[in-house]
């Protein structure tokens, strides 16, 4: 079954399957690039994982991220504050039991693609080019999420590394940059290491299909293109996602004017047609 949209389908990221999405986008990803650079690349998935507190971001929820998983038990019960603004209770004697708050962590785990170059110059392979499909957790400032991404960001712009930076996230605040990003739902940046800091964007939306990317390689190869839009048609349709998602719940977060009335739409044509 295909999406009933010809461009990013947006229920992916509001009805919860934005993990299982993630990590086959990324493999696709890794597929068509490592089929299409020359002999003396080398295409690698990579993965960096980090643990954060739970209570350290306020959440109370397991929260709405890519490879998320708890790593210590949690209790299920909050410890009751007292007026005095202390958060364990004193007991009276020492038969009575203490209560204790238990640490939850979360292990977060991102995948990414890297292309390596086998460069005579070089004792080991080289780091050409880095390629990013944005997480939730890399778009919720001050978090770890955000500063781990945006610390490998930097190095990337700031080194002799391409950076292909895709974000099929609405939700979240966008990478900082200099100059405003463009207001479209969803957009592609690559970052090349030789123009100082200036890079490509793209625009991706619902209504039509997503551009196709180009990827750097050192010079003088030739960029290799990167055609998102089949790479997420074809996870869509093996994922079955026409039979998970329920089109009639509101989009989180929620569309307005122009965009809602085709969306709606959109949904009525593909309901009727079915």
């Amino acid at each position: 079954m295909k999406s009933p949209f010809p461009g990013m389908d947006p229920y992916i990221e509001s009805c919860g399957l934005w993990e299982d999405f993630h990590g086959h986008l990324i493999e696709r990803v890794y597929e068509q690039i490592a089929q299409a650079v020359p002999d003396r690349y080398f295409v690698r998935s990579r993965e960096r994982s980090y643990q954060v507190l739970i209570e350290s971001e306020g959440k109370t929820k397991k929260p709405f991220a890519p490879d998320v998983k708890i790593t210590s038990p949690a209790s299920g019960k909050k410890p009751k504050k007292k007026s005095g603004g202390v958060a364990v209770a004193q007991p009276t004697t020492e038969n009575e039991p203490l209560s204790l708050r238990a640490f939850i962590a979360e292990e977060h785990r991102e995948k990414f693609v890297e292309i390596y170059e086998d460069d005579p110059d070089y004792p080991e392979m080289r780091l050409v080019t880095t390629i990013e499909v944005l997480s939730p957790s890399n778009k919720r400032p001050g978090t770890e999420g955000w500063n781990e991404y945006h610390s490998k960001r930097y190095s990337a712009l700031l080194g002799d590394v391409h950076l292909v930076e895709i974000d099929l996230l609405r939700g979240g605040r966008r990478p900082l940059m200099r100059d405003p990003w463009p207001n479209s739902p969803y957009v592609f940046l690559v970052g090349r290491s030789d123009q100082d800091l200036r890079c490509q964007v793209w625009r991706g939306y619902f209504d039509r299909p997503l551009p196709t990317l180009t990827v750097p390689l050192t010079r003088p190869d030739k960029d290799i293109p990167l055609n998102l839009q089949p790479l997420i048609d074809r996870v869509y349709q093996l994922g079955r996602y026409g039979h998970a998602i329920n089109y009639s719940k509101p989009l989180k977060p929620p569309l307005r004017g122009a965009e809602a009335t085709w969306v709606k739409e959109q949904l009525r044509q593909w309901q009727n047609a079915k």
